[in-house]
């Protein structure tokens, strides 16, 4: 069991922070200095092409590299390298994602985090979901880049702990054509290719895994495309996306230490499980830079998405269906002061309709659980409602820059709207208005409106202490609206949920070289958090604290090049209260799967110009597995080695070892309804693949 805190004083944070503004500011002044310095370019922090010597922000950018590829058979491959962030994988495609935080579920899990695709969310404000990244195709992206800590006032909704973004290859980078092929353990197979002409360029991929748990095969297709071409003194840049998944699902397997066991690992209690989806997204956007310092842009989306699972957790095993077709608009205007040196502004809106449904329904009569769990739970539908999403905002930024000094300041206001039609009759009876003895579980609310108004401000002071170094300190706050599945699909007597939106105030203080690595240190609160109460009721009032260090740090040793990454953070209870479960939060503790530790070590051999072997290390710390922290899950470590060899400037031999130690361990443990409930993770696990380029 986590032992207790000790009490701490209200400006231990502000006393942390004020050591490491001193502390930085030394590193900057010994760091090496007189090589070659690295101009790395990202785009997620301030929605704008910058250097990253130039961002107050712990930003990480991640490209194929060697190996081709970001990712082979899951996301969690490549986002698992970045300092503060986890991803638990569940079966097939599903994931929880934490950054800087602990690993978030329920139906607001997804809303804390902003997950891009070429500059535009995924899906609408509202109704994410957290598995949503499946819809995109990460492991042939030009770039994946992760931005830790609130962004709302560049990105409005949902960039609470951190922003995902994917970003799409180049129309010059598909010039030619391409192939792969990847086989592996299970069934598994990859199918990629390639084919553009410099101006415009189709990729894909198809992906097949019959997995290592019974009935949980995988299949999925990824196909995009881009065109590019001059328009209007201006560049305009055209993606289409469009994905499909089938997947059948497995469930927990359960009992304490399941996992290891070696039969129940493999074992699926859910074989009726499964998940469908498919998403489509068309999007454009015109930039021109008509100065040095100036820049027009203008762009906007198309999307299209729809879900079907079986709900295997719960009793009854309903069936979801949900769907959204959503457009989105944006405009920004970037420009120097011709009155004052180094003054520069920004102006940005955005727009954003999306009409979604959902709909979920039973085909039998409930048949587990007590009489009265089974009484509360009709067949039948128990929801079906539509929801239509209107949202604005605007954002204004001035930076000024004078000698190695940057201030930057910054705001967004929101004002987002939703206009919910219930399809069926109101309040908690069956779909035939019969009612239940007590009250039917599932409560549907009336026809009704909610509109959340927020202003984002965010502060920034950089020092560029060389040509490669530079500190900062960074204020922030990020908020999310409360999603619609959590205002509107109410259970037990709950008639109407009064909630509002979760903001996080947050402080960094970073450094970072342009050739050896980065340090930051944060102190985040957040407040009007979303959680269901010992009635079943959806209400706010929680709040949690993050605080935490994360590094990373690149050495090179002559053919070999080491690098080390991770963090130590404390996420934690700022309140007291009974939650449904019967599980009780006690400000100080743990939140429950958030361990302290999480660390990488790389180790990259270039033998020769042609011949590269990557061996890293992953170490995942204990974590409480309940909020009381009674139920501790161990930490664990994991071995991974790739290879590539460029046999000839066309073909290209890959193979990647998994697990290499065959560690038994899970990919996610909890403690809920008095059990162990596990995900467990693949065991050693041998992937072998040829590429080939036409040039």
């Amino acid at each position: 069991m986590y032992p207790d805190p000790p009490p701490t004083a209200p400006n231990r944070s502000i006393r942390l922070l004020r050591v490491c503004v001193a502390g930085l500011g030394l590193c900057s002044l010994v760091a090496e200095a007189g090589a070659q310095t690295l101009r790395e370019i990202v785009i997620t922090a301030q929605r704008r092409a910058a250097p990253l010597q130039n961002v107050a922000a712990s930003i990480t950018r991640l490209e194929p590299g060697a190996m081709g590829r970001l990712d082979l058979g899951h996301h969690a491959e490549a986002l698992n390298r970045v300092p503060g962030v986890w991803v638990q994988r569940g079966s097939g495609q599903e994931s929880l994602l934490a950054i800087r935080s602990p690993v978030l579920t329920g139906a607001g899990a997804c809303g804390a985090f902003a997950m891009l695709e070429d500059g535009f969310p995924l899906r609408p404000t509202g109704f994410c979901n957290v598995n949503e990244l499946f819809e995109s195709n990460t492991s042939q992206a030009a770039a994946i880049e992760v931005v830790r800590g609130p962004s709302s006032s560049a990105y409005g909704a949902n960039a609470v702990h951190g922003t995902l973004q994917i970003i799409s290859p180049s129309a010059a980078a598909l010039q030619g054509g391409g192939a792969s092929l990847v086989g592996g353990v299970d069934g598994f197979v990859n199918v990629a290719g390639a084919l553009g002409d410099g101006h415009s360029g189709v990729y894909g991929t198809w992906r097949h895994d019959d997995g290592f748990r019974v009935d949980s095969a995988v299949a999925e297709l990824k196909l995009n495309a881009v065109h590019e071409t001059r328009f209007a003194e201006g560049e305009l840049r055209w993606r289409a996306a469009a994905t499909r998944l089938d997947q059948d699902t497995a469930g927990f397997v359960r009992g304490e230490n399941a996992y290891r066991d070696p039969v129940l690992r493999r074992t699926n209690a859910n074989p009726e499980a499964f998940r469908d989806a498919d998403s489509a997204r068309l999007n454009a956007r015109w930039t021109r830079n008509a100065c040095d310092e100036c820049l027009d842009e203008v762009g906007g989306v198309l999307r299209h998405s729809s879900m079907e699972f079986l709900q295997h957790f719960l009793l009854g095993k309903p069936l979801e269906q949900n769907s959204q077709t959503s457009l989105a608009l944006s405009w920004a205007r970037e420009r120097r002061a011709e009155n004052l040196t180094g003054f520069t502004w920004r102006l940005g809106a955005d727009a954003e309709w999306a009409d979604t449904s959902l709909q979920q329904s039973q085909a039998l009569p409930t048949t587990e659980g007590s009489a009265a769990a089974r009484a509360i739970r009709p067949a039948g539908r128990h929801y079906d409602y539509d929801t239509a999403v209107l949202g604005v905002g605007l954002q204004g930024r001035v930076q000024l820059t004078h000698g190695p000094w940057q201030w930057s300041a910054g705001a967004r206001l929101d004002r987002i709207r939703y206009r919910y039609d219930n399809r069926m009759r109101d309040g908690n009876t069956a779909e035939d208005g019969t009612p239940c003895l007590g009250g039917c579980l599932y409560s549907r609310p009336a026809d009704r409106s909610d509109q959340f108004d927020n202003l984002a401000p965010q502060l920034e002071l950089l020092w560029r202490g060389s040509a490669d170094s530079s500190v900062y300190l960074l204020l922030s706050e990020g908020f999310r609206p409360p999603e619609i599945t959590e205002l509107y699909r109410l259970q037990r007597n709950q008639n109407v949920a009064e909630l509002d939106r979760e903001q996080m105030q947050a402080a960094e203080v970073g450094w970072r070289h342009a050739r050896h690595g980065s340090l930051a240190v944060f102190a985040q609160r957040k407040r009007n958090v979303i959680l269901r109460d010992t009635n079943g009721f959806n209400v706010i009032g929680g709040r949690t604290r993050h605080e935490g260090l994360e590094y990373a740090w690149r050495v090179p040793i002559g053919s070999l090049t080491l690098t080390a990454s991770g963090t130590y953070a404390r996420h934690r209870y700022d309140f007291s209260r009974q939650i449904e479960g019967g599980e009780t939060l006690i400000a100080g503790r743990d939140i429950d799967t958030a361990p302290r530790h999480l660390h990488q070590l790389e180790a990259l051999w270039q033998f020769d110009a042609q011949t590269t072997l990557i061996l890293d290390w992953r170490h995942t710390g204990r974590y409480a597995a309940d909020a009381a922290n009674t139920r501790i899950q161990p930490g664990h470590e994991v071995l991974r080695l790739r290879g590539a060899w460029q046999a000839s400037p066309r073909w290209r031999l890959t193979a990647e070892i998994d697990n290499l130690t065959d560690a038994r361990y899970a990919d996610r443990a909890d403690f809920a309804q008095g059990e162990w409930r596990y995900f467990p993770a693949r065991g050693r696990s041998g992937f072998i693949g040829i590429d080939w380029r036409s040039r």
